[in-house]
């Protein structure tokens, strides 16, 4: 593959998603985009990349973007912001939000479910507190395959390991064969839509919570500025924003601020 036709590559993953490719990832688009070129009946890489020159097929386009995008995620991810959901914003939210009694959280590019049934389930066991309140959580990511699984509810052993608590495992989810299923009623607590952060997303609503983990750290600086502007105006003065642990508003955005004592935990700044 010459310069020419990787930069190719990686404009269209840039464009569609949002996610800057280095120049050192030749043997990620091998890898993952072979078997796209399989299924579009496409010899090669090469005959892909001539295929995409001669065409403007957006099943092919979004293909390709699908297979570059990373999808890792795993049960309380990192745990501390869960640990501080937990411990800070969700005793935060039992005040300030008593006269309405509704909740609203985003899982941004959820991924496959994990993140957001993490929530689910910790909501679950608060559930006494949370007795004739209305809790929604969303979760959304650009890629329908991983959605599908999101949906689902269904891991492997070793997808269940990574991160859950062994009391969450037993009281949450039943063995199927050799995979496990969360509950039907932690599965209801999520609703699961398609969505891409470099789009409109206003028709989701807004939310008093919202986690944008592990994502912005693959975007550019100007496209970290206006997603993160676009997540502020998707959020009450109070909203609450969660990002990885590599990941920082400072120097990027000034709709947010970090809240003291709360490492990657943000809160809106008007």
């Amino acid at each position: 593959m010459n310069d020419a036709d990787f930069a190719l590559l990686a404009k269209i993953l840039k464009d569609r998603s949002g996610l800057i490719l280095g120049d050192n990832k030749t043997y990620l688009l091998e890898s993952r985009l072979v078997p796209v070129a399989k299924k579009h009946d496409l010899d090669d890489l090469d005959g892909l990349i001539k295929a995409v020159k001669g065409t403007t097929n957006e099943l092919l386009l979004f293909d390709i973007t699908e297979a570059m995008t990373t999808n890792e995620s795993f049960f309380f991810r990192d745990n501390t912001p869960f640990d501080t959901f937990k411990a800070h914003t969700l005793p935060a939210l039992l005040e300030s939000r008593k006269n309405t009694r509704h909740i609203r959280i985003w899982s941004a590019a959820c991924s496959t479910g994990q993140e957001a049934y993490s929530l689910a389930m910790i909501l679950k066991e608060n559930a006494a507190l949370l007795a004739n309140w209305r809790i929604e959580i969303i979760g959304t990511d650009l890629s329908p395959k991983v959605l599908e699984k999101a949906k689902s509810g269904v891991y492997s052993q070793f997808e269940v390991q990574r991160g859950l608590p062994v009391q969450y495992l037993v009281k949450y989810f039943s063995q199927v064969n050799e995979l496990w299923q969360i509950d039907a009623a932690v599965r209801a607590m999520v609703d699961f839509r398609p969505g891409n952060l470099l789009t409109d997303f206003s028709l989701l609503g807004t939310f008093d919570v919202v986690f944008c983990r592990n994502v912005l750290i693959y975007f550019e600086r100007d496209t970290k500025s206006e997603v993160l502007g676009r997540v502020s105006k998707r959020m009450p003065d109070d909203g609450v924003l969660f990002l990885g642990g590599a990941e920082t508003v400072l120097g990027v955005s000034e709709e947010f601020k970090p809240i003291s004592g709360q490492r990657g935990v943000y809160i809106i700044d008007r």
